[in-house]
């Protein structure tokens, strides 16, 4: 037997020696794919599928991927080496401002940077050992996907859910196009960094709230499954709230404006009434007299970010625009101001300020020298001296037949009295606005609207889809502030659907959001052609089992998917209403504790990695280093000492492959130890985690190799079954190595066919437990006990040790605690 530290050249573990004869192997057998796609058997709990959130193609595949896609390749191996059908797809996000901007750099076209890039990650993929159903392939990009983005665009038009109107966008210079609300980041576009700013523009958007509350309601579906973090953002982002409308008569104009309050007990305490500055209000509120300066105020509104409008801390500015607002409970005229801290596209573009019990009211009420009225008694100073309103709960005052009310009461009884007299009602209003998805890109969706001077705008048949991106004639540069598909000209030119006449193309692109917000249904069958998704692939797979992905997804394309997916059941497309049953979110790989870049000089190269280490190593590195959710710091892990473990297991497999049978019975203890084991690795594998399930097969190592060494040997019985155990599990971490490692065993390839080993009940029954006793809380002794004892009979034995009585030193017990078998502790009465 060769011993381990002692292997000769031809015994040396080589973690690229056999990766192509595996990926032949596994490809020429087939043994990712999950039989037919779309069985005429309805989905049960033994069909599984397994989706990470897919890539982007912007280049070669990065630390982020390897991480995320060992996830789920080592969820997806579990589940199939448990008996399960299982479905592990892939497809491309190939759409996007990325990719178009990186093609502008280099003066490409979009299309050759993206499928290039795609073949890299592609090949990656393999040589990454990531189990993937190939046939299950395809990009966001193809005519033949997008195609029925612009048909469930359609369809959500025909519904009254997708919609267009001017409006306040989200706009980046930088990259030239608007944002939703999801993709600005502290004020800035979460792409490229710019400062965000805002521009009135023609858009389209989907009407998300409409689902608002239904968004919110079934989280309880999710409640257990998803992280309770990422259920706490989305509901922060839909964010309800409960209050009141309230209508106030304004001088010269013949309808009022409605302002939404959450506390409209406090309706007293108005001293003055704000609108957005960017708002159509402002512009149709301002009389003449004020017209100049306000429309200087408001060209200087263009370069402020909504999280710097909405800070407290900052100087208040503003400006009267010559009108009065009529308080409808007290009727005391408020005079009217524009500013930069109420956002036109948050609730009405209005708001009643109350400066006593708001902050940002207070300190444009002392920054122009405007009344403050306590209309809550809190205890707290006052306001108007302090310079910091008191918003809390407390009895009514200043305010009419409601003083002495608490809030509940007051609430209610405004309540009452505005719907009496027709002026407001009771309302709910909620956070999250309208997705707006036009982008005044190339390189996404184009969105099947023509406009025609005669018939207004006309949706695109369906028999004239897709509506393709014109392959030349337009120009990724802006020219004269004109988005690139304007610039293709002859494509922008069509005729009516509708009368036959002259028309023109809708010249925006959709958000690639919505690719990404249905993706995962079309997986069963990347083919169909009747539709966006075959409905027997639809019963037979989804909804999603395991979802895998970032936790930066959690207020948009998580938002979006589980908006979409509402839509489609409420047209009878999809029976659920949620569509991925479990969530997992993995954490980022950093180094030296920042995030990589290259700016920073700590990047660090997936393919420089696997070059070194071998891909077993990376990704087995990877899932050691911590739990899923938990960061990877590459500085404080060693994919050396992976390669290390790898060649032992290896080298273990060669001997025990090479001893010839051992004769008589089966070394018990070692037995009962490589169960005990596998039981535990299970379990660390159902609750996903797998860094305990690599220490289980760590220990699991060593103990074999003891064995192999010294007694009882490699022939043994208990040797060879746990060297079995240990390679099949080693299939979901490392799987070339497992590969190699079954075969050095003399057994036939694929390991994965001999499934997951399961540990023998009777193996798992302990014969002895140990009971730790002590005093006052303080260990005093340990017993070994049967597991089944008494807790009477405990207590007797835990009494009878002399190290518990000398420490009692004959004091009486006042009380005992036993936690049979494991706990004995005695409280003795104070003296």
């Amino acid at each position: 037997m060769a011993d381990e530290q002692g292997a000769t050249a031809r015994e040396t573990y080589d973690p690229h020696a056999n990766i192509d004869r595996w990926l032949r192997v596994w490809r020429d057998e087939r043994l990712f794919e999950a039989g037919d796609l779309t069985p005429a058997s309805p989905k049960d709990e033994k069909r599984t599928l397994v989706v990470s959130m897919f890539p982007y193609p912007s280049g070669d595949l990065h630390m982020g991927h390897a991480e995320v896609y060992s996830i789920s390749d080592t969820m997806a191996r579990f589940a199939r080496m448990r008996g399960h059908q299982v479905l592990n797809p892939i497809a491309w996000d190939s759409f996007g401002l990325p990719a178009e901007n990186a093609a502008r750099k280099r003066d490409l076209d979009p299309r050759d940077w993206t499928y290039g890039n795609i073949d890299i990650q592609a090949e990656s993929f393999e040589r990454l050992g990531i189990s993937f159903d190939w046939r299950t392939r395809f990009h966001t990009s193809d005519p033949e996907y997008y195609r029925w983005n612009q048909w469930l665009f359609l369809k959500l038009y025909e519904h009254g859910l997708a919609y267009r109107k001017e409006a306040p966008v989200n706009w980046c210079p930088n990259d030239e196009t608007v944002l939703a609300n999801e993709q600005v980041v502290q004020g800035k576009c979460e792409r490229c960094g710019t400062d965000v700013v805002k521009r009135n523009l023609t858009q389209w958007f989907f009407r998300t709230t409409r689902y608002a509350q239904r968004l919110l309601d079934d989280m309880d579906q999710l409640q257990g499954k998803w992280p309770d973090e990422i259920l706490s953002m989305q509901r922060n982002w839909i964010g309800r709230s409960t209050g009141a409308h309230i209508d106030f008569a304004v001088e010269g104009r013949d309808e009022p404006v409605r302002v939404f309050s959450t506390r409209p007990d406090t309706l007293y305490g108005a001293t003055f009434f704000v609108v957005a500055a960017d708002s159509a209000l402002a512009d149709e509120l301002c009389d003449a007299e004020h017209r100049t300066r306000f429309e200087e105020y408001r060209a200087g509104l263009a370069s402020k970010a909504e999280m710097d409008r909405l800070a407290i801390d900052r100087p208040m500015t503003g400006v009267f625009l010559g009108r009065h607002a009529l308080n409808p409970v007290s009727g005391e005229k408020l005079p009217v101001y524009a500013s930069d801290y109420v956002l036109a596209d948050y609730g009405t573009g209005a708001v009643m300020a109350v400066p006593a019990h708001d902050q940002r009211d207070l300190n444009f009420a002392r920054a122009f020298d405007l009344p403050v009225r306590v209309v809550v008694d809190t205890g707290e100073a006052d306001p108007a001296e302090t310079g910091v309103a008191t918003a809390g709960d407390g009895v009514l005052v200043n305010s009419g037949s409601l003083d002495g009310l608490r809030k509940d009461e007051a609430i209610a009884r405004v309540i009452a009295d505005l719907e009496q007299r027709e002026v407001g009602q009771g309302a709910v209003t909620y956070r999250l606005r309208d997705w707006l998805l036009s982008r005044q890109r190339y390189w996404g969706t184009p969105i099947p609207i023509v406009y025609c001077d005669a018939c207004g705008a006309v949706p695109v048949p369906d028999d004239r889809l897709p509506v393709t991106l014109p392959e030349s004639g337009y120009t990724l540069r802006s020219e004269g502030g004109k988005a690139p598909l304007e610039t293709a000209a002859a494509w922008v030119r069509t005729d009516c659907p509708s009368c036959g006449g002259e028309a023109r193309r809708d010249t925006d692109t959709m958000d690639t959001f919505v690719d990404s917000s249905w993706y995962f249904l079309r997986y069963p069958n990347p083919h169909y052609e009747d539709g966006p998704f075959d409905p027997a692939g639809i019963a037979a797979w989804l909804p999603v089992d395991e979802y895998v992905g970032g936790k930066e997804h959690a207020t948009g394309h998580l938002m979006y998917a589980r908006f979409l997916t509402k839509v489609l059941h409420d047209l009878g497309m999809v029976p659920f209403t949620e569509p991925f049953t479990r969530l997992t979110n993995q954490g980022q790989v950093i180094m030296n504790g920042k995030a990589m870049s290259k700016s920073l000089g700590n990047l660090v190269n997936l393919q420089e990695q696997i070059a070194q280490h071998g891909p077993d190593a990376v990704r087995v590195t990877m899932l050691f280093a911590s739990p899923p959710e938990d960061d990877i710091d590459w500085a404080d892990v060693s994919p050396a000492g992976s390669v290390k473990w790898l060649a032992r297991v290896w080298r273990l497999a060669g001997d025990v492959g090479a001893a010839a049978p051992a004769s008589g019975d089966a070394d018990q203890q070692l037995r009962v130890a490589v169960h005990r084991l596998v039981d535990e690795a299970t379990q660390a594998m159902e609750a996903k985690r797998f860094n305990v399930g690599i220490a289980r097969l760590m220990q699991l190592t060593n103990i074999l190799r003891q064995a192999v060494d010294r007694t009882p040997g490699p022939g043994d019985e208990a040797v060879r079954e746990g060297a079995s155990a240990l390679v099949r599990m080693l299939a979901c971490f490392a799987p070339f190595t497992a590969e190699d490692c079954w075969v050095r065993l003399g057994r036939e390839p694929s390991v994965l066919r001999a499934g997951w080993p399961e540990a023998d009940p009777a193996l798992l029954v302990e014969d002895r437990v140990t009971c730790v006793v002590q005093v006052a809380g303080k260990f005093r002794d340990r017993l070994e006990v049967a597991p089944d004892i008494g807790e009477e009979e405990l207590q007797r034995l835990a009494l009878g040790s002399g190290k518990v009585q000398a420490a009692l030193g004959g004091a009486e017990v006042a009380r005992v605690i036993v936690r049979a078998p494991k706990l004995v502790n005695f409280v003795p009465a104070r003296g």
